[in-house]
């Protein structure tokens, strides 16, 4: 469960890469240790040979370590709380694995999951990562019902502008190389790093997406997608910071607008409904304040339109007021 040093020569290169693992499975966990012995065992249990799992604990407070120490298989890896890139970025940096999968702990792998990624990464030898498809689960690990989502065959780049078909990063599985081109995660989003990893990996290689259940999506009411204030700035940040990739090519960037428009309306709809209901709490005050500010850098459209709405609406009763006077 801990690193030693090892006395005498390091291996050459040719012999680290006979003895890396084909796959390396980054777990990350925080403050799920109940669900943290799925998450490992569905990584134990796959049928692909010659997996690495490791588990990055990004600071939890509860009983995570001592669920961890319970695999001596396992490598168990604990950092200051630092946000789920930073702990994929370390996860990332400790594994030797050809392709890597990352998958939070209270999230599943289905058994054939990293046999069909790596099967679909030999056959597309260009791609960067390979994507799947997922189910989504209960907190109790019972099976919901959910649309299903048909696979992109082309244009990926296009159509993760436009939105993010890939619906859980557990149903990726990367070329290491291909992370370590464009530098992993960019530690200064709180949510939707993977999203962003894609956009910056797919404007510069292929990718793929293949027809396989490889994951299921824990649904247990404190999921981060609950947070529109972070999930609107998580989703265009990263989409308006594609502009430089798109510019002067037509399709692309209408393909960027669509996005962003897409983003704002799922996110930031519900964001302004939370802080017009927060403007009328005197204690919420400061929460409606940082709600506003949201809202005018990455959805001032949105705001805008409200207000004119509202402003609309009262010319019109004046006038009928006026009227019936």
């Amino acid at each position: 469960m801990t690193s030693r040093d090892i006395d005498g020569p390091p291996p050459s290169r040719e012999s680290v890469s006979a003895m890396a693992p084909t796959a390396s499975v980054v777990v990350i966990c925080y403050n799920h240790g109940r669900y943290l012995p799925e998450a490992i065992e569905s990584v134990l249990a796959q049928s692909l040979e010659n997996v690495e799992v490791i588990v990055v604990d990004d600071g939890s407070t509860d009983d995570t370590p001592d669920v961890a120490s319970r695999y001596p298989t396992v490598r168990y890896i604990r950092q200051r709380n630092r946000g789920m890139a930073a702990a994929r970025n370390t996860g990332l940096r400790a594994s030797r694995g050809r392709f890597v999968c990352f998958l939070d702990a209270d999230d599943r792998l289905l058994p054939d999951a990293l046999r069909i990624g790596a099967r679909s990464l030999e056959e597309h030898g260009d791609c960067a990562f390979v994507s799947g498809h997922h189910r989504l689960i209960d907190a109790e690990g019972r099976p919901l019902p959910m649309e299903s989502r048909p696979c992109v065959g082309e244009e990926h780049y296009r159509t993760l502008l436009e939105r993010n078909y890939i619906g859980m990063h557990a149903t990726v599985l990367f070329r290491r190389e291909a992370l370590e081109r464009v530098s992993g995660f960019d530690p200064s989003l709180r949510a939707c790093d993977d999203y962003d990893s894609y956009l910056r990996i797919a404007s510069r290689m292929p990718v793929h997406c293949h027809d396989g259940l490889v994951a299921e999506y824990r649904q247990h009411g404190s999921n981060t997608s609950l947070n529109w204030g972070l999930m609107l700035r998580s989703t265009v940040g990263p989409l308006r910071a594609q502009r430089r990739h798109v510019r002067g090519r037509g399709e692309l960037e209408a393909a960027l607008r669509r996005g962003v428009r897409h983003w704002q309306r799922l996110y930031g709809r519900p964001l302004l409904a939370e802080t017009l209901a927060a403007l009328r709490r005197p204690r919420r005050w400061i929460a409606a304040a940082r709600g506003v500010g949201t809202l005018l850098r990455y959805d001032a459209r949105g705001l805008w339109e409200y207000v004119v709405r509202r402003l609309t609406r009262a010319g019109t009763g004046h006038r009928e007021a006026r009227g019936a006077s």
